[in-house]
């Protein structure tokens, strides 16, 4: 809707509207500085914003309310009156902000864990950033499909399978599965790594799995189980959906027969040692193996077999990838094979790198056993926010205690991880996560459930009508949302709409706090204003991943 007011101001100043911008709060609604015009005109800028303001003629009914000079800036000002209602009866609408349905069809890989581990404090943002993602493409009409890639095989899952076969064969995990295989990884370490023969007994496993050995299958197929029904438990309780997981082991040699095409027909060449390279040096990216000299292929090789898969059982169009900053260069390499392999979606391919999540001691090491947990983590948030709420609401049900405390602390969870940059390196710190006060997912779900809380106080019809001043701040920031949804879909990038979210709550609670709505003589009309920020605050959250509350 803002943007609304920005095409009116836009039509008043044919030819300069690359140049209007938001001024700091309270000088004006948009303005239109000078002093490029100035330097064109080689005059004083404040002499060409007096002539710019004094030739504009407003129409009737028109979202300007007046245009003055002020120095060297033409400032518009919003005509309240007109803007206030259309913003309500807007943000009263279920899809307010979203965009019309798109043909384009989207594929998001998210996120991409390990059979030897349970999902971790990385896992975690990997994971909020594909729900939020995802949310946001689907808000703006796009089709989206979430698949998942699990690394299943290998030499770090031959780790866990052998630590399990020498020091506790015919154990049943005791604990929640994944877990139980994650201890045996950091048991792998510390108590067998370092013998002699190990990295002996290690081939040998790995060449038995890959001949197919069924005792060898048999203990990787029940490793591997317990690991997918820990990581799967984890998914349902952090919010992820999966339309369709892809297993490395089912397809990391299927990449062999597209190098070797590619081969035949002058895409690929062979290196001095034999391999099967793609030859990426004008693009400053070195020579990429494809397939070794033995035959054997490598990670990249299967993410050429995965692409055309997915491509025939989706259809889709634009892929993005959500993965760590450490492999930038193997996804710019990636998609340039793409290219010259004549992939149709090969130049909508997005890398959406993030940094790492550190914890206030220093970085995660999985093999040192000093990992966070994902599921150790939302459930200490559980138990901090159930310990906040009983102080507030002394004899609460436990059912419902444990319903809200479980919401709430997802949503210092995964808020703390999404108002960050993507690529910033971030250290996550609990205490200030789950903040009722300041940039926090608590904070949000207080100001909605404080909104709702006013809408079932009052016993009045809410109207889209013109009110004071006092409630021009909140009708602008209301007014945003759709350009902030339109600007964080376009830039896969949710901090925006984090950002946007708090600034929302903080105005809201600014009109809260200082406006009498119950019993006043415009209860209607502020009470349409509140319900506005209440369904824009609950949109944020549903696009955060978050789940609202009505009462907290």
């Amino acid at each position: 809707m803002f943007s609304e007011f920005q095409k009116a101001c836009a039509i008043l100043v044919p030819g300069h509207e690359n140049l209007l911008e938001e001024p700091p709060k309270g000088l004006a609604d948009l303005a239109l500085p000078c002093f490029a015009l100035a330097a064109q005109q080689k005059k004083n800028p404040a002499e060409i914003a007096l002539e710019i303001a004094s030739k504009i003629k407003l129409p009737k009914k028109s979202l300007v309310s007046r245009v003055e000079a002020n120095g060297p800036y033409v400032n518009f000002f919003i005509n309240y009156g007109a803007f206030t209602p259309a913003v309500i009866r807007a943000a009263s609408k279920k899809m307010f902000g979203s965009g019309g349905r798109k043909k384009e069809k989207v594929m998001i890989e998210s996120p991409g864990p390990n059979t030897n581990k349970p999902l971790h404090l990385g896992h975690m943002r990997n994971m909020a950033l594909g729900i939020s993602l995802s949310r946001l493409l689907e808000f703006s009409g796009y089709p989206v499909s979430r698949v998942d890639i699990v690394n299943d095989r290998g030499v770090a899952i031959c780790k866990t399978m052998l630590a399990y076969e020498k020091l506790c064969l015919g154990r049943l995990p005791d604990k929640k599965p994944d877990h139980f295989i994650g201890d045996l990884y950091v048991r792998f370490a510390k108590e067998l790594e370092e013998r002699p023969e190990t990295g002996e007994e290690l081939r040998e496993m790995l060449r038995k799995w890959e001949a197919k050995d069924a005792k060898t299958i048999a203990l990787w197929s029940k490793t591997r189980n317990w690991a997918l029904k820990g990581i799967n438990e984890t998914y349902r309780r952090f919010g992820v959906s999966i339309d369709k997981p892809y297993y490395e082991s089912d397809h990391y040699e299927k990449g062999r027969k597209i190098a070797q095409d590619g081969l035949k027909k002058g895409v690929f060449m062979k290196d001095e040692e034999g391999n099967i390279v793609a030859d990426l040096e004008k693009d400053g990216l070195g020579k990429r193996v494809l397939v070794r000299n033995d035959g054997t292929t490598v990670y990249i090789t299967q993410d050429l077999a995965l692409a055309g898969l997915r491509r025939r059982e989706f259809g889709m169009d634009r892929m993005i990838y959500i993965v760590g900053v450490e492999q930038v260069e193997h996804f710019r390499a990636l998609f340039r094979i793409y290219e010259l392999l004549g992939y149709p979606f090969a130049k909508n391919c997005f890398h959406l790198a993030y940094g790492m999540v550190n914890l206030p001691e220093g970085k995660m090491k999985s093999r040192e056993g000093t990992v966070v947990d994902a599921d150790d983590l939302m459930d200490e948030m559980h138990a901090l926010a159930a310990e906040e709420i009983s102080k507030r609401e002394q004899g609460i049900d436990k059912k419902e205690l444990d319903a809200r405390a479980e919401k709430i602390g997802l949503a210092a969870i995964k808020f703390f991880i999404l108002k960050f940059d993507a690529q910033k390196t971030i250290t996550y710190d609990p205490s200030v996560s789950l903040s009722f006060e300041g940039d926090s997912g608590p904070y949000l779900m207080y100001a909605y459930a404080r909104a709702k809380s006013v809408q079932r106080k009052s016993k009045k019809k809410p109207l889209a009508k013109a009110i004071g001043s006092e409630g021009a701040a909140l009708v602008k920031k209301i007014s945003m949302f759709p350009d902030a949804v339109s600007h964080a879909t376009r830039e896969y990038k949710p901090h925006i709409i984090a950002t946007y979210s708090l600034e929302l709550a903080a105005a809201f609670n600014e009109y809260y706090h200082s406006v009498k709505i119950i019993n006043s003589d415009d209860e209607s009309a502020r009470l349409g204003l509140v319900a506005a920020a209440a369904n824009v605050l609950k949109s944020c959250m549903d696009l955060l991943g978050i789940d609202a509350l009505e009462k907290m």
